[in-house]
C-alpha cells in the first residue's frame, strides 16, 4: 500500500486507532461490570497512566516495524476479540495487547525485526512477561496469523473510511464492545468468496 509510505499517513492512522481503541476500552470497562470477564496475562493490576495514544506512539516511533505491520495487528486484534468473547479489550489489557499485536505482526510481515526482550523495553514489560503475551496472543489467535492481501485491503479500506468520517461512527464502537469484534462488518473467514468480501466492504 503506497498510500502507507506517505509521512502524513500513518500519524493519522496511529491517531484514529487510538481514538478507536480507547472509546472501545472505556466501553467495556462500564460493561465488565455487568459480564464474566475471564482474566489472563494480558491483565494488568492497574490501568496503565500512559494513554493509549502516547502508548501507540511510542509503539511507532521505537518499533520501526514496516507501516502495514499496524494494519495486520489490527487484523490481529479483531480476530481475537472474535475468539474471546468473554475477553473484551479494557483498559486493563489494551496496552498488552497492543505490543503483543504489533510485535506477532511484525514477526509475520518483516524480513527484519527486533527481538522480545527489546519489545519489552518499548512496551515497558519484563521480557519474561513478553514472551508469555506472545505466546497466549497466538494461542488466542488459534496461530492464524495469516493476511490475504484481500483480507489486508478490506480492512485497509474500512480505516482510511472511518478517519475521514472522524469521530469513529457507533457501529465501530459497539462492535468492540460486548468483546465481539474490532468491527462487525469484517467478521468473515477467509473462505468466503470474493463476491462476500466486496460487499462486506461496501
Amino acid at each position: 500500500m503506497a498510500e502507507l509510505e506517505n509521512p502524513n499517513m500513518m500519524p493519522n492512522l496511529i491517531t484514529f486507532l487510538s481514538s478507536l481503541l480507547q472509546k472501545v476500552s472505556e466501553s467495556n470497562d462500564v460493561n465488565c461490570r455487568f459480564q464474566p470477564q475471564k482474566i489472563s496475562v494480558f491483565h494488568g493490576l492497574t490501568r496503565p497512566t500512559i494513554s493509549i495514544q502516547n502508548y501507540l506512539d511510542r509503539i511507532y516511533k521505537y518499533a520501526n516495524c514496516s507501516p502495514s505491520c499496524f494494519i495486520v495487528a489490527y487484523v490481529y486484534l479483531d480476530r481475537f476479540a472474535q475468539r474471546q468473547p468473554s475477553f473484551p479489550i479494557n483498559s486493563f489489557n489494551v496496552h498488552r495487547l497492543l505490543i503483543t499485536s504489533v510485535m506477532v505482526a511484525a514477526k509475520f510481515m518483516d524480513d527484519m525485526y527486533y527481538n522480545n526482550a527489546y519489545y519489552a523495553k518499548v512496551g515497558g514489560i519484563s521480557t519474561t512477561e513478553m514472551n508469555f503475551l506472545e505466546v497466549d496472543f497466538l494461542f488466542g489467535l488459534g496461530f492464524h496469523l495469516n493476511v490475504t492481501p484481500n483480507t489486508f485491503h478490506t480492512y485497509y479500506s474500512y480505516l482510511q473510511r472511518e478517519m475521514m468520517l472522524q469521530p469513529p461512527p457507533s457501529i465501530a464502537e459497539s462492535s468492540l464492545s460486548h468483546g465481539r469484534s474490532l468491527n462487525v462488518h469484517l467478521c468473515f473467514s477467509e473462505e468466503e468468496s470474493s463476491h462476500q468480501k466486496q460487499q462486506l466492504a461496501v
